[in-house]
């Protein structure tokens, strides 16, 4: 299932070093800044695998699907940040810096590789950010805020020259699994086989099958209905197209096997989900 997050305060922080369950596919609002402290974990955004290592941090802007995929047999240490880019903007945000956020809303969803004194510094500041945050009181909150503002600075400093380095991987499965999400994002609304995509990476479907499920969690197909909603969830907002149309134009090829894989993943019924939607809007 598809869920969307929203987060109860305008900016938040936590960490874990376990991971008890299976976090679904999900979307948010909010952007979310995500680093990775240790252990074995697939991170996937879209149309993208990375395998990721101590130092990689996410800026992503929250609207593209996303989900880790960990190995329950190593410890999973993560720290997150979500916040409100209009309160950030508004409250934090000063005048004499540049816009803190561009790198959430021109490059979307970036991963900063951060090794050596870079590393140190995120982690560092990310574990008092962590304790003044868990303080609780109104002057511990305006320190975290203080520090959270020198942090998003030292984002802005990494983002300035965005990473443009070609993705590696550590084995042929991930470079394979990889090939199969780009062949899926170009191929999502036609009908799609497990022979099509073998035949197009001349690999036997079998092999797919099960290499898929092992490095993301997942079937093809559970992850194909996932793009599938996913495009009609931005359809359904951003154009006035028919609930019928929508399901054509995303895959389905029958009316009622759209609405009912739709409300599996969220919830609702397209139309639901539309006027939810629009609601929201329409408010802000």
């Amino acid at each position: 299932m598809i869920t969307k997050h929203r987060i109860a305060a305008p900016i938040t922080i936590g960490t874990t070093i376990n991971y008890d369950y299976m976090h679904q596919y999900h979307t948010h609002p909010h952007y979310e800044v995500y680093y990775f402290h240790g252990g074995k974990a697939n991170y996937l955004i879209n149309d993208k695998i990375y395998v990721l290592e101590p130092g990689d941090m996410f800026l992503m802007h929250g609207m593209t699907l996303h989900k880790a995929h960990v190995d329950p047999a190593f410890a999973y240490h993560r720290t997150t940040i979500h916040l409100d880019p209009g309160y950030f903007q508004q409250h934090i945000q000063p005048g004499f810096t540049d816009d803190l956020l561009a790198p959430f809303s021109k490059l979307q969803n970036v991963r900063l590789q951060l090794r050596g004194e870079a590393k140190a510094e995120a982690e560092e500041s990310l574990a008092f950010m962590n304790e003044l945050y868990a303080r609780g009181t109104p002057h511990s909150y305006q320190r975290f805020q203080a520090r959270l503002l020198d942090f998003f600075i030292f984002l802005g400093e990494l983002c300035d020259q965005p990473l443009k380095a070609k993705n590696s991987y550590p084995s042929s499965k991930e470079e394979h699994v990889q090939a199969i999400i780009s062949f899926l994002e170009n191929q999502y609304h036609e009908e799609i086989t497990l022979e099509d995509i073998g035949d197009r990476l001349h690999l036997s479907k079998f092999y797919l099958a099960k290499t898929f499920k092992q490095v993301t969690g997942m079937t093809i197909f559970q992850y194909l209905m996932h793009r599938r909603v996913y495009q009609a969830k931005l359809r359904l907002i951003q154009s006035q197209s028919s609930i019928t149309e929508t399901g054509y134009d995303v895959g389905f090829k029958h009316p009622s096997h759209f609405s009912r894989v739709f409300k599996e993943h969220t919830g609702m019924t397209p139309e639901q989900y539309r006027k939810k939607n629009q609601l929201v809007q329409a408010k802000t």
